[in-house]
């Protein structure tokens, strides 16, 4: 009869145990506690010792720590027809345990699947570079439409950030060859600009130079001793233009006066050739000469016929005629 006592009181003792095992919870800081009492929600509970009543009361733990989501890749085609693959990160946390318990099934992964499908709708109206270029706005964009989705649900999204966008590789390529075009005309212009000021201030150290010409001779002077500061063989001597242009000059009129005299003395010996040709006999005037001298001194002058009073002229031989023939 004793034994039959003990064994009653053990096991009246274990199920003691076990049920203020149950009704016993501790609550961490960070955590919250949600009461079901017969099914009714009841006020949350924590942090620290909470009592429940035995087969009445349930409790849901609910943490409010921000949680890291991963947001997994998502394919998006950008307002420009690129395909692009982008990955995110989320951060949330929970400010209301009860709607967090009761107005959804699993804020995990409502939050998740919600993230996902904001982002390939936020993200594929835009176009790539602007997806490239503006990854804050459209960070900011992101967490105002997630947010608004879960707060219903006592969720806030503290923050979505893009981690990664990737393009395909012909596009990379076109992309680096524009940015390279860019580069390109921006040192054009950088090296134009710089032309257009050089040659304003050359202007004006022309001006100050042309009224001071000392001035010049001072840079003769700075540009010998800019020179001279390398080791190197070269003499530079600056020559003033003014003694370089009096030189050429002079060279210049003796050269004219030169070809002057040259073209005056073949003038006077053309002249002195026709006249010489002027004075010399012709042919005919040395056969006449010749004839006269063969008849004597007495002979008639030959007619213009080539007779004179009836009587054939005599065969006179040409002075230039051949020896033989005479």
């Amino acid at each position: 009869m004793v034994a039959i006592v003990l064994i009653v009181l053990a096991v009246l003792v274990v199920i003691g145990l076990t049920a203020l095992s149950s009704s016993v919870r501790v609550l961490r800081e960070y955590e919250r506690g949600v009461v079901f009492r017969l099914g009714r929600l009841m006020d949350q509970r924590g942090p620290g010792l909470q009592l429940l009543i035995p087969s009445l009361d349930r409790m849901v733990r609910v943490s409010l720590r921000t949680v890291t989501l991963t947001i997994p890749p998502q394919e998006i085609i950008t307002r420009d027809n690129v395909p692009a693959r982008v990955t995110a990160v989320a951060y949330y946390r929970v400010v209301d345990p009860r709607k967090a318990v009761t107005e959804v099934e699993s804020y995990q992964s409502a939050t998740l699947q919600i993230s996902q499908t904001s982002l390939r709708s936020v993200l594929g109206v835009v176009d790539l570079d602007t997806l490239l270029s503006e990854r804050e706005h459209l960070n900011e964009s992101l967490q105002r439409v997630i947010d608004s989705q879960t707060e219903p649900w006592g969720i806030k999204v503290t923050t979505v950030e893009i981690k990664d966008v990737e393009i395909p590789e012909r596009m990379q390529h076109a992309i680096a060859r524009q940015a390279e075009a860019e580069r390109e005309r921006r040192a054009k212009i950088i090296n134009a600009e710089g032309e257009a000021q050089a040659a304003s201030k050359l202007a004006e150290a022309a001006d100050v130079i042309g009224v001071n010409p000392v001035t010049l001779q001072l840079r003769y002077l700075q540009t010998l001793r800019e020179i001279g500061g390398s080791q190197n063989s070269t003499i530079v001597f600056p020559m003033p233009i003014d003694l370089v242009k009096g030189v050429t000059d002079a060279l210049g009129g003796g050269a004219t006066a030169a070809g002057n005299s040259a073209a005056h003395a073949a003038a006077i010996q053309d002249a002195e050739e026709a006249e010489a040709a002027l004075q010399s006999p012709s042919r005919e005037e040395q056969l006449a000469a010749a004839k006269r001298q063969a008849l004597g001194p007495g002979a008639p002058a030959e007619s213009p016929g080539g007779v004179g009073n009836g009587v054939a002229p005599a065969r006179v031989p040409d002075p230039e005629s051949a020896p033989e023939d005479r």
